[in-house]
């Protein structure tokens, strides 16, 4: 048996070889003519990849420094994000809140930037994509099906047109009075440009005043205000203003503000601008202020909302027609129509037509300042004053158009221009100053200042996070940082710092003299002049009601803020912005709520 199977083992093997052969064959040829419901099968059989779940931390950068979050993911999914760290302006609270909402709902990041708000939704956009990059994990998206609003007609006492410091003053003061109010605002946020306020309001003759030995009164104020507007002021406006600065103070402390420390702005002769705790920018401060009063009161406020016509019967309004975010639209029908809109320095177009010298400039506005109530009050034949006066601001960071504030020269930075030399009393008013600017060697100048200046306000830091502020430890440094004579900045400052100590300026006149720069480190940012504010606007008497080109009140329509004229004259002085906003707009609430009641009476 043993000698059988050796003598046919070689045919055993050959017969092996020859069946392994042809099974290699069949599986190939199988492989080959498998069809696509067999190659599902064979996918649905491999095991799925793995689930990504836990918290993942994230960091991004905003616009006043860094933005954190914690990202919760399920099975590779945005389940939930929190802020952990955030430096960005109260006003934010809602953007970051919606672009959050819709990154949960899309399981992506990859969302669209809501205006006026672009660092902060990159903040958002960066953090997020940094945890999701540390959770090593690909996002998969989902569709979103996002109904749209309902939209119906609906009625009120009063209706406001615009979110901003004006716009909210009307409608607290408003429902304080009694009256049932809704406030629409076309941008996904409210504040306006009272968002970029940073100085402080100017008001007179205040207790805070006093208490410093600071000798003021409306008149002086009334002065100083006509004189910076080159007399163009209407001087009964202008009258109401400096009279109801200091009450509007006390008024803003009710609702929970802090105005007690005093400084300077351009154009006063004495000390009068009221800041936000700690110098925090007086926008911020007073928008935290009036978001809580909005909450408290239960106010009525509609984002994404439009005004794009005043409903009216004649001479008289009956309320507003408006467009929500799908472009559908609907009637707010009210007695009483509040526009609080705000200026047009963010509109080229219209600035270029009112004040041709301007095209091409830079602005500071917020991106909804484009003027729609120019355009809305045609048919009520309304009368507009000052219309062609638009002011730059002398101190903005080229390019980024970021204002800096004018509290900073009060608080003692002086200008150089590129010969390392002063060239204007830094306290001038802001036309006086932008044009000096504007005639230095290619147009900007740079502000310098040193730690004690520095130290003075929580808003000169944000400017250091930004990157705006550049650091030396030196002046000698500082000048190599800048490009200038080194020699000739010490002598310039060692001769303006001698002028600080005998409290004389010989060569500029700057009469605030408080501050020698001399403390390291010291620091500069390059500046150069933007569009900042349109005097000019719809008329206005001191009730706050619109009048028309035949001296008549448009019956149930007032205004108050930067969309009106006649307050600043020919140029603004710096604080007055603030005070404008909140004296007229607490006034306009005030008497179209009393107008409200004696009608339904």
């Amino acid at each position: 048996m043993y000698k059988y199977i050796l003598q046919n083992m070689s045919m055993f093997k050959r017969i092996l070889v020859l069946l392994l052969t042809l099974l290699l064959v069949l599986s190939v040829t199988a492989c080959q003519q498998a069809g696509p419901e067999d190659e599902n099968q064979q996918e649905e059989q491999e095991e799925p990849a793995d689930q990504v779940s836990g918290v993942f931390e994230g960091e991004g950068k905003g616009k006043y420094g860094t933005f954190k979050v914690e990202v919760t993911l399920e099975n590779s999914e945005i389940k939930d994000i929190k802020v952990i760290e955030n430096n960005e302006s109260g006003f934010t609270e809602p953007v970051i809140e919606q672009l959050i909402n819709e990154i949960i709902a899309s399981n992506s990041v990859e969302i669209d930037a809501i205006t006026g708000a672009t660092l902060t939704s990159a903040a958002v956009r960066t953090s997020v994509t940094d945890a999701i990059k540390k959770a090593n994990v690909e996002l998969v998206a989902k569709e979103v099906t996002v109904e749209e609003e309902k939209v119906e007609d609906v009625t009120t006492d009063i209706v406001i047109v615009g979110a901003g410091g004006a716009g909210l003053s009307a409608a607290i003061e408003a429902t304080n009075n009694g009256a049932n109010v809704i406030v629409v605002e076309k941008m996904a946020f409210m504040g306006g440009n009272t968002n970029y306020a940073t100085g402080g309001m100017n008001a007179a003759g205040t207790k805070y005043q006093e208490a410093l030995g600071i000798e003021d009164s409306p008149e002086l104020f009334y002065q100083d205000t006509m004189k910076g507007g080159h007399n163009k002021n209407d001087p009964e406006l202008l009258k109401y203003f400096t009279e109801k600065s200091a009450e509007t103070i006390y008024w803003l402390e009710s609702l929970g503000a802090d105005l007690s420390e005093v400084g300077r702005s351009g154009g006063q002769s004495v000390n009068r601008i009221h800041k936000g705790p700690g110098g925090m920018p007086i926008g911020t401060h007073l928008m935290d202020v009036f978001s809580n009063q909005v909450k408290e009161l239960g106010i009525d406020v509609r984002l994404n909302t439009k005004a794009i016509e005043i409903l009216a019967e004649g001479n008289k309004v009956t309320g507003i027609k408006v467009e929500n975010k799908d472009g559908n639209t609907y009637n707010i029908n009210a007695k009483a129509v509040i526009l609080a809109s705000g200026g047009f320095g963010a509109n080229p177009e219209l600035v270029e037509k009112y004040k041709p010298s301007l095209k091409g400039f830079g602005t500071t506005n917020q991106p909804g300042a484009t003027g729609d109530a120019l355009l809305m009050v045609e048919k009520l034949d309304v009368a507009l004053t000052d219309i062609e006066q638009i002011q730059t601001h002398p101190t903005v960071v080229p390019f980024y158009n970021e204002m800096i504030t004018e509290g900073i020269r009060g608080d003692g930075a002086i200008l150089v221009n590129r010969d390392a030399k002063r060239f204007i009393n830094e306290l001038e008013t802001r036309d006086v100053v932008s044009e000096a600017i504007l005639d230095q060697e290619e147009g900007t100048a740079f502000l310098v200042l040193d730690t004690t200046v520095f130290e003075k306000a929580s808003t000169y830091a944000k400017y250091k996070d930004q990157g705006f502020l550049k650091e030396a430890q030196t002046l000698k440094e500082l000048a190599e940082l800048i490009g200038i004579d080194p020699d000739i900045l010490e002598q310039t400052v060692a001769d303006y710092n001698s002028y600080v100590r005998e409290k004389l300026d010989p060569d500029f006149g700057r009469t605030s003299l408080d501050v020698e720069l001399t403390t390291g480190p010291f620091y500069y940012v390059e500046i150069a002049p933007a569009i900042h504010h349109t005097m000019g606007g719809v008329k206005i008497n001191t009730n706050c009601e619109v009048i028309n080109n035949s001296g008549e009140v448009v019956e149930g329509l007032y205004a108050a803020g930067e969309v009106t004229g006649g307050v600043h004259g020919a140029n603004r002085i710096g604080g007055n912005a603030v005070a404008d906003i909140t004296i007229f707009g607490r006034t306009a609430g005030a008497n179209a709520a009393a107008a409200v009641k004696g009608y339904l009476k």
